[in-house]
């Protein structure tokens, strides 16, 4: 007889042999071993991968961006260079004049931008007036209390008896810190505001403007950074402790070891034999943003974009929100006390 495809006559001859291990000691599972248990034709389970795909083309996807740093080191241009588009505040607000605030004064802007077929709503989020004082104390305040809303505006969505269906996430999933290209060691200002935002938001810290320090000072001021944030005990992101499996630690700690990406930010093209490249143009040569040579830029945007965009999302909706929502939650049930110290 002819045998349809995906089958064989292997069955019907180890049906005919004693089964190695007693019915009475078989294991109640379906699946045997890590692999799961092999199939004999083709059932299509491969084909949900085809459906999540076809669902996120229609519906998009959020993903919300904060930028954080001193005036003047390029934090609109970065932003610019990162989605290769004009996203940033001061590019979308052309003819106003361009002011530092007295105050840290957040403001959102938000983009739907698209890329074959797949579309993103991107909200970056911008810091002006952030270390720009004499006197910084406590300017990161607008910045927890901005991050903190955001988690409660999705809390409260969500404890809704009627909740929509899709809630509307604006919650902040990666924030990029811009240190000044000093060469020597972190302010108090860096890591006082690292040690505070890390344990609520995913902390990228980036070196601005990296093309004023040399290879070697580059290196040595990583290192610093690097000892710093050990001796501090701050956890930038990837956080060692969310690593899943093996093969996510050792890509992790890759990363880990080039934290934090002495990056470069350019929103015009040059010609570089023959090329149109994004780049700074300077006396001695062009400043490719792109080169791996010159740069980490395309470090950083692998991280944000293509490799770890996802798990931004996953790590501030499972660890950062989940750990807001638990405390929120705790306060409301507390029993409120009465004049004498008992519950009322």
């Amino acid at each position: 007889l002819p045998t349809h495809a995906g089958s064989s006559l292997e069955p019907e001859e180890r049906n005919m042999e004693p089964p190695a291990v007693p019915e009475e000691e078989m294991p109640l599972t379906v699946a045997s071993g890590p692999a799961g248990r092999q199939l004999f034709g083709y059932v299509g389970i491969e084909a949900v991968l085809d459906q999540m795909k076809i669902k996120t083309m229609k519906t998009g996807f959020e993903f919300n961006i904060m930028v954080v740093g001193q005036s003047g080191l390029g934090k609109s241009t970065m932003v610019n260079t990162l989605f290769k588009s004009k996203v940033s505040r001061k590019s979308s607000q052309p003819g106003q004049e361009e002011r530092i605030p007295k105050t840290v004064q957040l403001q959102s802007i938000t983009h739907v931008i698209e890329e074959k077929g797949v579309k993103m709503k991107l909200t970056v989020t911008d810091t002006p007036g952030f270390g720009d004082q004499i006197n910084n104390e406590n300017c990161w305040d607008p910045i927890i209390k901005y991050i903190n809303e955001q988690y409660e505006r999705y809390l409260r969505e969500e404890i809704l008896i009627t909740r929509k269906r899709k809630i509307p996430d604006t919650r902040v999933h990666g924030c990029v810190y811009f240190i000044p290209p000093t060469g020597h060691w972190l302010r108090p200002l860096d890591l006082e505001f690292m040690r505070r935002l890390s344990k609520i938001v995913n902390v990228v810290p980036v070196i601005a403007k990296a093309d004023t320090l040399t290879l070697e000072e580059r290196a040595e001021f990583k290192q610093r950074i690097q000892g710093d944030l050990k001796t501090h005990a701050i956890s930038v992101y990837p956080q060692e402790d969310f690593d899943q499996d093996p093969d996510d630690r050792a890509l992790n700690d890759r990363i880990r070891e080039k934290i934090p990406f002495a990056v470069v930010g350019a929103d015009q093209e040059h010609q570089v034999n023959g090329k149109r490249v994004l780049g700074r143009k300077t006396k001695w040569g062009i400043i490719e943003v792109e080169n791996p040579a010159h740069c980490e830029f395309p470090l950083l945007r692998d991280l944000l974009i293509r490799s770890h965009l996802q798990d931004l999302k996953d790590i501030t909706h499972n660890v950062h929100y989940e750990s807001y929502r638990v405390r929120r939650l705790n306060e409301s049930n507390r029993p409120a006390l009465s004049p004498n110290g008992l519950p009322s």
